[in-house]
């Protein structure tokens, strides 16, 4: 039990990574001598050094003169196979080797082609012991987005709505109406800021004119994407402001100004979510939140392009309204905001 404890230690450094290393995977590592944590690092920023190397920081600036004979008795625990390759920082593998560690134990192999397997080979190769496989569906959960990219070519897809008791997406009428309350739309928030980008149809800016920002939570904007087959939106429209980058997929223009870039694309009313999917891998988008509205979210559910749904129930009924979309998946939870309800789902035949 003891491997699985510092494992779970390695996930929850590792998760304070989040929306700060896309699109490489958020990585936590701990150096144990004698059954005492010695060391703690994580992956703070892309580009930046890897959650092994902040390890081996941390011992040698608090160990000074001793911290090499203790990284020579010492195992290692990171929940990502250490990298074998140079990329924008020097192969992990390599800086374990130098320090002669004991033995070294991880969470998932690495799915990336350059790495994958290697690093163990690199390790075991320099007569360092190393066990792989330690609480593997946890770390795989952690960085579904990374291994969704990696393994399918494609974003990890999110597919989140509101809908009333009685399952009503938006009023017949288009104008503007919560649903929920108000700390389901603060969680929404902290969800966006998680990440890469998110994603509306046309309709649903001129009806709800969103910001799709995390204003309601301390956190990084992500990307917001739009589609807009013949560009219609108003430009006074909150999408269009200089808050971040924001891409319009469109059928007229491939442009770029100030922080608005237009995509174009052909024939959008064939096959969109695997166009937009594509694209979105292309620009290293690792991870979208779809918020509507209801034909956006159905093209992508009739086409099975999801990973995961979040379906916010208010207790609310109303007597009509545009129904919401209806999910084939796996239930998962079921769990209160408040007077609201999130229902998750999961799509394992995707």
């Amino acid at each position: 039990m003891r491997d699985e404890l510092y494992m779970q230690r390695c996930l929850e450094l590792a998760e304070l990574g989040m929306a700060s290393v896309s699109p490489n995977p958020m990585v936590g590592c701990v150096i144990v001598n004698n059954h005492k944590i010695i060391g703690e690092g994580y992956h703070q920023k892309i580009g930046q050094a890897h959650a092994e190397v902040n390890a081996i920081r941390s011992v040698l600036e608090k160990y000074g003169e001793q911290a090499e004979s203790l990284l020579k008795e010492a195992t290692v625990y990171v929940s990502l196979e250490p990298c074998a390759h140079f990329g924008k920082t020097p192969p992990c593998a390599d800086l374990l080797i130098k320090h002669q560690v004991k033995k070294v134990v991880i969470g998932n192999r690495d799915p990336f082609p350059d790495v994958n397997g290697k690093g163990i080979s690199k390790l075991e190769n320099a007569g360092i012991e190393v066990i792989h496989g330690v609480l593997e569906e946890q770390c795989r959960q952690l960085n579904r987005r990374f291994f969704t990219r990696i393994e399918k070519q494609r974003p990890y897809i999110i597919l989140k709505w509101a809908q009333t008791a009685n399952g009503f997406f938006a009023p017949l009428k288009p104008s503007m109406q919560w649903i929920t309350g108000a700390l389901s739309k603060k969680l929404v928030h902290k969800w966006r800021g998680e990440e890469d980008a998110i994603l509306v149809g046309k309709k649903t800016v001129l009806t709800d004119n969103p910001e799709l920002t995390t204003r309601a939570w301390h956190g990084k904007n992500p990307i917001r994407i739009v589609i807009d087959k013949n560009l219609e939106i108003p430009s006074d429209k909150n999408i269009y402001n200089d808050a971040v980058k924001t891409i319009i997929f469109n059928e007229l223009k491939t442009d770029v100004m100030n922080n608005l870039h237009y995509v174009q694309m052909e024939d959008m009313q064939y096959y969109l979510p695997q166009k937009i999917a594509f694209q979105l891998y292309l620009m290293d988008v690792q991870s979208v939140m779809i918020e509507g509205g209801a034909n956006i979210l159905n093209q992508f559910l009739s086409a099975n392009l999801w990973d995961e749904a979040r379906v916010l129930t208010s207790p609310v009924s109303w007597e009509s309204g545009i129904s919401a979309p209806r999910i084939n998946g796996n239930l998962v939870s079921v769990s209160p905001i408040n007077e609201d309800q999130l229902i998750l789902y999961k799509n394992t035949s995707s």
